[in-house]
């Protein structure tokens, strides 16, 4: 079965991933969302890979390197073993500079034997649109694209040129390396510097990983979901990915496959706040940056997402040429939900704006500003809490009044209320206050469902919807409270199958859903937990955990009934979920208070 058995490298500028073979089947460049010049994950003739083709005799097994993003691939025979340590380099140059290129290090150490293989090096540029050719200088192999030569990548390597360009077989006698590069380099790329750029790198990843916080329990799991949440962090704006990947079908030969190399706001905004409480103060105050960025003025409206710059137009267009992952079409880039209404999202928004005042305010004029930022949220918050929209869910052409995007809205406006509070501003904090209790007045009036015994989707329905589960989180309801015992009840009752959960079984735009929203069922797991069901919630959870791929990384859907992984990967949404249901069950390890990590 293919579980998305691929691992994932990147620097918080661009990402690639490998396969369990060692083969790099997607990479964009030179950021998260730039065309991509390897593509064989989503169309497996034509898409063009960077790959190490070995004999059937050749066993290969891949992980870590402990507390690092640098990622090792074995490939193990009678005849000889070797591993490709495949990183993007990251590191610090000055206090606050960081040096993070678009190039990928494939360092190649011999363990033993005489080991052959031969390097497939077949990039087909601009999502496979245009063929490659290739031009051979003293110290690289330039790659143009035929139809754009401006658009050009370098390939330096230890190994013959031309014994790469004719895909002819090599016996590994030493160290070799391939380092791809989006920009000529002006040093000399030798082995001696691929050393050194693999141990800086190794270096900040291990140095950023102890700065986390440290549990007794689920450790290991948590670590790494962390180290690909800094991962999927734009540095240059500060913006957070939802998933490295585009089109990658929530259903195998469904439609359902939509581009997520953007920064939504709700997803982003719940990364930030998961990397706040784990340690990381610096990843949340970029955001906050990106934030007051896309507000050029007062004026400015929200929308739910946005690209990595802060551009606020993310056309959709379907690539037909590709045949997609395992022939599931359409491959999409852009997303057009990029206009849609979503009024939950600046809930999650407010929610973290709230913990910057709390935990790191800056300047004066700083806080100014983020009060401004503020004050806009409430009033965007004030007029379209009344008003239908597409939900957490994105419906594409259904808009009601859903119950848990009022919820959200009052989240936003219970956390300005706490603000206004902090920066003793009580003619705010008393308006706001009242326009909070509004709403929650109007969902316990209007959300619960007598008939059920269950707060329902929308307003105007019977049905249920996972992110229901949320309500109690958020601190809308309590735990204890009957109404939502009741509610957590019935949705596990008619979403909970096979170990999995659905967000809804009603009708979509696309039909009935098929499969199960991973983080659906880390919802379900924290509802049982809070409503006194913790031995069932930790058995649910220890179960969950098992259907990872390989290296532990989660997409955005599981199969019901295989539990293979689906949907676009690695997708930050399961992954800062599942931190934050492994808290529940993790005890902190201590540290001396006079310790720096």
């Amino acid at each position: 079965m293919n579980n998305l058995n691929y691992g994932v490298i990147g620097n918080c500028k661009s990402a690639a991933l490998v396969s369990e073979n060692g083969s790099i089947d997607w990479f964009c460049v030179p950021n998260f969302d730039s065309p991509s010049v390897f593509s064989k994950i989503l169309d497996e003739k034509s898409g063009g890979s960077l790959a190490f083709i070995v004999s059937e005799d050749y066993k290969c097994s891949q992980q870590y390197l402990r507390g690092t993003n640098i990622l090792c691939t074995r490939f193990v025979s009678e005849e000889g073993s070797f591993e490709v340590l495949d990183f993007m380099p990251r590191y610090r140059t000055m206090q606050m500079d960081y040096f993070f290129p678009a190039e990928v290090y494939r360092y190649i150490r011999l363990i033993g034997g005489k080991p052959r293989f031969r390097v497939k090096y077949e990039p087909v540029m601009n999502y496979a649109k245009e063929t490659a050719v290739h031009r051979k200088f003293e110290d690289c192999i330039k790659t143009s694209s035929c139809e754009n030569v401006k658009d050009n990548m370098y390939l330096y390597s230890s190994i013959d040129f031309d014994t790469i360009l004719n895909e002819e077989e090599m016996i590994l006698e030493k160290e070799e390396f391939l380092m791809l590069s989006y920009s000529q380099k002006l040093v000399s790329i030798d082995i001696d510097r691929v050393y050194l750029e693999y141990q800086r790198t190794k270096v900040y990843w291990l140095n950023w990983n102890s700065r986390s916080r440290k549990f007794v329990q689920y450790n290991d799991v948590i670590s790494r979901s962390l180290l690909i949440l800094k991962l999927m962090s734009t540095q240059d704006s500060g913006a957070v990915i939802a998933a490295l990947t585009t089109s990658m079908p929530e259903t195998i030969g469904e439609v359902r496959n939509w581009d997520y190399r953007f920064c939504w706001i709700r997803d982003a905004s719940m990364s930030i706040e998961t990397l706040l409480k784990m340690g990381h103060q610096a990843s949340a105050k970029r955001f906050m940056g990106f934030i007051k960025r896309i507000l050029k003025s007062k004026s400015d409206s929200f929308q739910i997402m946005y690209a990595i710059d802060g551009n606020r137009i993310l056309r959709e267009e379907i690539l037909e040429h590709l045949s997609g992952y395992e022939n599931s079409q359409p491959v999409r880039i852009g997303n057009a939900a990029y206009n849609q209404r979503q009024n939950d999202s600046l809930g999650y928004l407010m929610d973290v704006i709230y913990n910057y005042y709390i935990h790191f305010p800056g300047t004066l004029d700083e806080i100014e500003e983020m009060w401004e930022v503020v004050k806009t949220i409430v009033k965007t918050v004030t007029v379209e809490w009344r008003n239908t929209d597409q939900s957490i869910w994105e419906f594409r052409n259904t808009e009601k009044h859903f119950v848990f995007s009022k919820v959200m809205c009052w989240v936003a406006l219970d956390r300005a209320v706490s603000i206004a509070t902090f920066l003793n501003m009580p003619e705010y904090e008393m308006e706001w206050k009242e326009q909070a209790e509004l709403i929650k007045n109007d969902v316990l009036t209007n959300g619960w469902n007598e008939d059920i015994q269950s707060f329902t989707q929308a307003y105007d329905n019977c049905d249920v919807d996972s992110s229901l589960l949320l309500m109690e989180q958020y601190g809308f309801i309590e735990p204890d409270n009957e109404k939502f015992i009741k509610t957590v009840k019935k949705i596990k009752e008619e979403l909970f199958h096979n170990g999995l959960m659905y967000r809804y079984k009603n009708k979509d735009d696309f039909g009935l859903p098929s499969s199960s929203f991973t983080i659906c069922t880390f919802w379900l797991i924290r509802a049982l937990y809070v409503t006194g069901e913790k031995d069932e919630a930790l058995k649910i959870f220890n179960e969950l955990l098992t259907y990872s791929n390989h290296l532990g990384l989660f997409s955005e859907d599981l199969d019901f009934d295989t539990k293979r992984q689906l949907g676009n990967f690695p997708q930050a949404y399961s992954h800062l979920a599942l931190i934050n249901t492994a808290l529940l069950f993790s005890d902190e390890r201590p540290f001396s208070k006079f310790v720096r990590a």
